[in-house]
């Protein structure tokens, strides 16, 4: 998970939401009912985050590469952040206009596994996959990228970075610190998971330690980054894959992330075959697709993630720093997210 990329040269998940369209046809009535449009075979439609479908997000380029491949077009639909594409497909369920979505991680998986709308399917390529990121063995959900989320920061304004979360909450980090609300964004579901891998049972007292540091709780990652890179505040919750996105498009190493001795959650992105979906064949040949090399070349430079089958990484990856531990926690529970809404409305006035 993940997680715009926006090369008027702030790294940004595209602020600007694009709305999807609704168009109604006709009123063509049988019995006092509109009757809806037949699906267009030759499309599939994609439910996903904003910055996937941004302008400089990898969308665009892969529809075009899609239709010259398969001669299937997509249609994408924008829903926010992925947990915002969850909460839609939850919501829907069957009646869910879409053949697949894109962007969910393993954070979500329980809630969408669980669902009973995805179906299996194992695309070509599959096997090529590196092997600890196949973490559904009934592939229903299938790995398209990955990265590690980690906290970044402003070189130029902070020159001993935090080592630890517990860091994170000394006094001169007071409103300092820019997050995303783990209800509707992958981030901020991440680093809820993170917190709770590492602080087990007292995690409820580490949000209240931490509170005072907390400039803002945006709803999603491109706010809140669009909020960093415009030096609202110096620490922000991205990806340790986020630098290497200043050092291709503005040559810069000022924004760094910084490695925490617990180590780092992975976070796989996913995306998933609608068993309620309308195109079938466009659908299964669009999963084939997100394993083809020529996707998965456009992973590093476009969505800022590293890609699920080992293809080469650019030059700039150099600057994204490893951990030396990964971490995948448990997904959190619509209980624990409750809590953690009122401890942090409690302690802030929200």
């Amino acid at each position: 998970m993940v997680q715009t990329k926006n090369r008027t040269r702030t790294f940004v998940r595209s602020a600007v939401l694009v709305v999807a369209a609704v168009f109604i046809a006709p009123s063509l009535f049988a019995g006092g009912r509109q009757a809806k449009p037949a699906a267009n075979k030759n499309e599939v439609v994609v439910w996903t985050y904003d910055s996937f479908i941004s302008e400089w997000g990898p969308g665009p380029e892969a529809a075009k590469l899609f239709a010259e491949k398969t001669g299937y077009s997509v249609k994408w639909v924008n829903h926010g952040d992925a947990g915002e594409v969850l909460a839609r497909l939850l919501l829907e369920g069957k009646k869910a206009e879409a053949d697949i979505i894109l962007g969910i991680d393993q954070n979500m998986m329980d809630k969408a596994l669980g669902s009973g709308l995805l179906e299996a399917y194992k695309p070509a390529g599959a096997d090529s996959i590196l092997s600890e990121l196949k973490l559904d063995d009934s592939w229903r959900l299938i790995p398209f990228d990955y990265s590690y989320f980690a906290f970044c920061y402003d070189s130029q304004k902070i020159k001993s970075p935090p080592k630890t979360l517990e860091d994170l909450t000394r006094p001169e980090y007071a409103k300092s610190v820019i997050l995303m609300d783990p209800r509707t964004s992958s981030p901020g579901l991440g680093l809820f998971c993170w917190v709770r891998e590492v602080y087990g049972a007292k995690w409820q007292d580490y949000w209240r330690r931490l509170s005072p540091s907390i400039l803002t709780v945006s709803g999603g990652w491109s706010e809140g980054y669009g909020l960093f890179t415009a030096g609202e505040a110096p620490l922000v919750l991205s990806y340790t894959t986020s630098p290497g996105y200043h050092l291709e498009y503005e040559q810069t190493e000022r924004y760094q992330a910084a490695i925490f001795d617990e180590g780092h959650p992975l976070q796989v992105e996913f995306a998933a075959l609608l068993g309620a979906g309308k195109n079938k064949s466009a659908a299964k040949a669009f999963l084939d697709f997100l394993l083809d090399p020529a996707f998965q070349n456009l992973v590093p430079l476009t969505n800022w993630m590293y890609p699920v089958t080992g293809v080469p990484l650019p030059a700039s990856f150099r600057i994204n720093p490893k951990s030396g531990k990964t971490l995948l926690p448990r997904p959190a529970t619509d209980a624990e997210l409750d809590e953690w809404s009122g401890i942090l409305s409690t302690r802030r006035g929200s």
